[in-house]
């Protein structure tokens, strides 16, 4: 039997395109990098979604998957699998930062606990805040449609075609002030009840400056936090749910500017 090695070079291409688009995503992608998940869970999941996206997946026929050419198409699709990934892995940094925000204007700064995620110290109310964007992303099937995106992204930027431009990354970094406005607002609630807070507390400390305010405000600043966050937790799925639909709106602009 005769081995063919232009049909083995085929063979190779058409399983190295999408497995290196999906390696870029996996890599930057919140839930799916997240290193809570086994590694080889996660590598049985890239080749998964690589098998099954690779008749969407045309390879460049003129081109040799070992050469250098080659190399600069195979870092082309990670950095577009990358560049999908990362517009979400905004999106959660920014629920993080308001939940950081949140943790500040509580006097809960010293209070850290380790993020399995990223294995980095972050602290407890930003880590709560990113336990509910989780479980709200997956709730709505954030994750299949990620998975959708990726699928057609392959029809809309093909192998060998699309190059990252300036405007792509402009888009990004405008996408990302808006997500984090979107950040002030799941905090703003808890932030404008602490200021009226504290405003009552200087107040009283300007009436009685013999009253020791660090001993009583930091437990009723406490209190009032917790009570704040447990009652503007209503309004957190519909805002988080705009944030996700810009995201996603952002990654299908990307899609059709290409």
């Amino acid at each position: 039997m005769e081995l063919d090695l232009s049909r083995v070079a085929e063979w190779v291409a058409a399983a190295m395109w999408p497995l290196a688009r999906v390696s870029g995503l996996f890599l930057v992608a919140p839930v799916l990098s997240s290193n809570t998940i086994p590694r080889r869970v996660r590598v049985g999941l890239i080749v998964l979604f690589s098998i099954v996206m690779m008749p969407a997946a045309p390879g460049v026929s003129d081109v040799e998957p070992l050469s250098l050419a080659g190399a600069g198409i195979l870092i082309q699709q990670v950095a577009i699998g990358a560049t999908i990934g990362f517009i979400l892995r905004v999106l959660f940094e920014a629920v993080a930062f308001g939940g950081e925000i949140v943790g500040i204007s509580m006097g809960l700064s010293f209070g850290s606990v380790i993020d399995p995620s990223n294995g980095t110290s972050t602290p407890v109310t930003s880590q709560l805040y990113m336990i509910l964007a989780t479980l709200m992303f997956l709730g709505m099937d954030g994750h299949l449609e990620l998975i959708r995106l990726l699928a057609q992204s392959f029809d809309a930027l093909p192998v060998g075609v699309f190059v990252l431009g300036r405007e792509t990354f402009w888009a990004i970094a405008g996408l990302g002030s808006e997500l984090f406005a979107g950040a002030v607002r799941v905090a703003l609630p808890v932030m404008i009840a602490l200021l009226v807070v504290n405003l009552g507390f200087g107040a009283m400390s300007r009436a009685a400056p013999a009253l020791n305010m660090f001993a009583i405000g930091f437990p009723v600043t406490l209190i009032v936090g917790l009570v704040m966050i447990w009652l503007s937790l209503g309004g957190l799925p519909p805002t988080f749910s705009s944030l996700v639909d810009g995201a996603f709106d952002a990654i299908r602009d990307l899609l059709g500017r290409s």
